[in-house]
């Protein structure tokens, strides 16, 4: 049974602090042919994956549609990512048609894997001898123990967080060094994803949208010069030919019930865009990631499900795109 410190974030939580993102499951790509299997399927070029740099990435369809959004680490020889638990059995068999190919290659669950959500440039400051060399950029990773600290996407209000990816745990030595810093939710964690504008993809909304849509590239999750990889025609051609007409907002309403995932965003009585992701803060308010049609977004927007009148928030980076606004 879900709690509320699970469902209902704070809107001021006490910092530094850490979260486990207990909704994630983590894999292990290991093999001769790892980089070869991934550069296949994922937007991102496994080049520039390395043990400094951590980027995000997606998996789509052959249409273009993204079922995946996950960030790559490099773990030795191997590579690491994460999903959603609710999906992960589904795209696991799903990239496990394809890892078929590649003998010698593996894809494993790692039941003991863990991440670490980090609010505050002081989390994070906790886990080395020197705050000097924590990553200044979003991606920039560093090895702690046995694990890697990735600096995440900052929110709106230029919150510092960042990921620790624990492939087998939390160690003693570990334990102590999180131990003085407060306990943060799962939920204040996705309020903070929401506010940095970071999109998630779950059973109800994969394959609804193209990654840019996504925001994704602006979260340097796509590599537009790489070779060709599931969905990249489709995903190329909307990056070349200036074709997106719709992408991620974040917005927020006074009140009201939590939208689901994937329900609708309206103006006049019209549908102009679907909600990705949302969570309730404890002063009452709802806050969401929304793709909406570029064209429709001053239009008086409400949720479908309850009529509630939505304001436009600001994100911590800029989407060129919505410049060029067209139907």
């Amino acid at each position: 049974m879900n709690t509320d410190a699970d469902t209902v974030a704070r809107t001021q939580p006490a910092l530094p602090a850490v979260a486990r993102l207990t909704d994630r499951v983590m894999f292990r790509i290991s093999g001769p042919k790892t980089d070869d299997f991934l550069q296949g399927q994922m937007s991102q070029n496994l080049t520039d994956v390395t043990p400094d740099y951590s980027p995000r990435a997606a998996a789509s369809t052959p249409k273009g549609r993204a079922y995946l959004l996950t960030r790559l680490v490099r773990d030795g020889d191997d590579i690491l990512l994460t999903m959603p638990g609710e999906i992960a059995e589904d795209v696991a068999n799903h990239l496990n048609k394809y890892l078929m190919l590649f003998r010698g290659t593996s894809m494993e669950r790692l039941d003991d894997g863990l991440v670490l959500g980090l609010l505050g440039e002081e989390a994070a400051g906790a886990l080395v001898d020197n705050a000097a060399s924590l990553p200044d950029a979003p991606c920039g990773t560093l090895a702690v123990g046995d694990g890697h600290l990735v600096r995440s996407n900052p929110t709106a209000a230029a919150l510092a967080r960042f990921e620790l990816w624990l492939p087998t745990g939390v160690d003693q030595d570990l334990q102590q060094k999180l131990a003085p810093l407060a306990e943060a939710s799962l939920a204040d964690w996705t309020a903070s994803d929401i506010a940095a504008g970071v999109s998630e993809l779950g059973a109800d909304t994969r394959e609804s949208w193209v990654p840019q849509m996504l925001n994704w590239q602006h979260l340097d999750g796509i590599h537009f010069k790489k070779g060709c990889y599931t969905g990249q025609e489709v995903i190329a051609r909307m990056h070349f030919l200036g074709q997106l007409k719709k992408s991620v907002y974040r917005l927020s309403a006074l009140g009201g019930d939590v939208p689901t995932p994937g329900s609708a965003i309206v103006a006049d009585g019209k549908s102009v865009g679907d909600v990705v992701r949302s969570i309730k803060l404890d002063d009452g308010s709802v806050q969401l990631l929304a793709v909406v049609k570029h064209a429709s977004a001053d239009a008086g927007l409400q949720l479908e499900s309850n009529g509630q009148p939505l304001t436009i928030l600001s994100l911590p980076y800029a989407v060129p795109e919505r410049e060029q606004r067209g139907e």
